[in-house]
């Protein structure tokens, strides 16, 4: 039976760049999950929807996390436009980072070991799934004791997170058609 979830502006008060607008603001739901929607072996099926919102200057996002004892997750967009961000971090240094651009019927990879935040920055609604495995655990406390992930994705376009210290250059990747037949084994 799927496990729905809300996060909430204030679970994401600290991964917002606009910070005068957020102390302003009311609590208001973000985005919208339910885990474990359906199962296919070790594998777990989850849907998440991103309504199209402002977080000030900001657009919308998820609140940011890497996975802990996980393989490659893949994510699909059902429905709208989706931004993915994606960073690694070794010893505490931000060694990659890339976006890619999703539309309804593309899917990522995300690799394990990657933080990822996802983004609507469209005026419509944006419906995801993705398959990750049942045994992963999910950290939110780099990205959060970070401020966000190393680039805010802002209305006018990709701003570095001032509270790292080293930012690789930001590098685009496209997204698949097709999910890999040998992805779930």
């Amino acid at each position: 039976m799927a496990i729905k979830s809300v996060r909430y502006l204030k679970d994401l008060e600290k991964v917002i760049y606009d910070t005068n607008w957020y102390k302003k603001s009311d609590n208001f739901p973000v985005y919208y999950m339910s885990r474990g929607v359906k199962e296919r072996g070790a594998w777990r099926y989850d849907t998440t929807i991103i309504p199209s919102k402002m977080l000030g200057v900001e657009y919308v996002k998820t609140q940011g996390h890497r996975h802990i004892g996980a393989d490659n997750e893949v994510y699909s967009v059902l429905s709208g436009v989706a931004i993915f961000f994606l960073q690694r971090i070794i010893k505490k240094k931000v060694v990659d980072a890339y976006a890619v651009k999703a539309k309804k019927g593309e899917s990522v990879i995300l690799p394990s070991h990657y933080g990822h935040i996802t983004i609507n920055s469209t005026s419509k609604p944006l419906r995801l799934a993705n398959w990750i495995r049942n045994k992963s655990r999910s950290s939110y406390s780099y990205i959060g004791r970070m401020r966000g992930g190393c680039y805010y994705y802002l209305k006018s376009g990709w701003k570095k997170n001032k509270h790292y210290k080293q930012i690789p250059p930001l590098r685009f990747e496209k997204p698949i058609k097709n999910i890999p037949p040998n992805f779930f084994s």
